[in-house]
């Protein structure tokens, strides 16, 4: 298995167009149960010049490139810090895993600029985001019968519960099954299974019952949004604000 730790991004980094203020690991490597031929996804943002945002031609906001290292498809999507910023206000986990992902493999001083700005936009509504994405996931595994959707739903589930009560983003399961203790017992023994292989069939305990299992934890999201001190309005949004257009007028 490649070590996504290890990676150089360093030729990567230089044939952008524009600065590469992060990229980061997210997807199963993140989420702690890569499988041996798991894809490593990178994840972060780019920085437009101004004039890009100002002319005719569309600007190129999200960007993605592909290719392979050593038999492992890798795959680079970032977004222009705009568009990344409006989805951190628009209560989207997904970007905030990915901005506060341990799993560093390119870092600026506006990445930890904007880590430091990331908890003003946390409020009780991202339970919504964790909610849909896990139903998502459960749909895709009822329709799959692949282990990776069905893990990926009670990740989702179970990083929303943390949240909820800690204002932390934790995305590792094997952390969260630590921390969450309504996470069933059962999620150790699929973690293990999926590293076999990216596209493993489920073939755990009755499927019935783990239905069970996830929409009581569904129940738990559900009242530990209810019980969350998080606000329900972000506070950060000035702050944002001021750093994209500080940015952007560094790039010129």
């Amino acid at each position: 298995m490649l070590d996504a730790l290890s990676l150089d991004l360093t030729p990567v980094v230089a044939e952008q167009p524009d600065p590469l203020l992060f990229a980061t690991v997210s997807g199963a490597h993140l989420y702690g149960f890569p499988s041996r031929d798991s894809d490593i996804d990178l994840r972060g943002a780019h920085l437009l010049p101004a004039q890009a945002l100002l002319g005719l031609r569309e600007p190129e906001e999200t960007r993605t490139r592909i290719w392979d290292r050593d038999d492992v498809e890798m795959d680079l999507v970032t977004h222009d810090l705009r568009k990344f910023v409006r989805l951190m206000l628009n209560r989207n986990g997904y970007v905030l895993e990915q901005l506060l992902s341990p799993l560093v493999v390119h870092t600026t001083p506006a990445h930890e600029e904007l880590i430091a700005l990331a908890p003003g936009v946390l409020t009780s509504h991202h339970a919504h985001h964790y909610r849909g994405f896990a139903n998502t996931q459960w749909r895709l595994f009822e329709r799959t019968t692949e282990l990776k959707p069905l893990l990926y739903a009670f990740r989702a589930l179970l990083t929303g519960i943390h949240l909820m009560r800690s204002a932390e983003v934790q995305a590792h399961l094997p952390t969260l099954l630590g921390e969450v203790p309504e996470a069933p017992g059962l999620l150790a023994g699929l973690i293990e299974a999926k590293t076999a292989a990216e596209h493993r069939a489920y073939e755990g305990p009755a499927v019935g019952g783990v239905r069970e299992h996830f929409e009581a934890l569904h129940g738990v999201l559900d009242a530990a949004q209810e019980a969350s001190g998080l606000p329900e309005y972000g506070s950060a949004y000035d702050a944002l604000d001021e750093f994209v257009v500080r940015r952007r007028a560094l790039a010129r």
